[in-house]
């Protein structure tokens, strides 16, 4: 019976408005991330990317920190300091990996 209850949440979550919503959302904090880690950006596809991963992590630890975000900016600005996370760790992996080839 608890399968039937999710599958309609499912749905509801993959329209694609929430889709879109998430890839806009997705684009603008990967964007304006890689514009404040003073970075060349990843292109169009990469900051949606790391976008969509930087809201995992800011929702991960706005959870952890028992902080809610309420509607579309703050759903940005989470996804925005998510993001800044996941670029200063990418970085921070490439230049060790960087150091060590050479």
């Amino acid at each position: 019976m608890a399968t039937v209850t999710l599958v309609p949440a499912l749905a509801l979550a993959l329209d694609p408005l929430s889709i879109l919503l998430w890839l806009v959302v997705g684009l603008i904090a990967g964007f304006l991330a890689s514009r404040l880690m003073r970075g060349g950006g990843y292109g169009l596809v990469g900051d949606i990317v790391v976008g969509l991963i930087g809201a995992l992590i800011g929702g991960f630890l706005a959870g952890l920190l028992g902080l809610g975000s309420f509607g579309l900016i703050g759903t940005i600005i989470v996804a925005f300091i998510g993001a800044c996370i996941l670029i200063a760790i990418l970085r921070a992996v490439s230049g060790s990996a960087g150091r060590r080839r050479r």
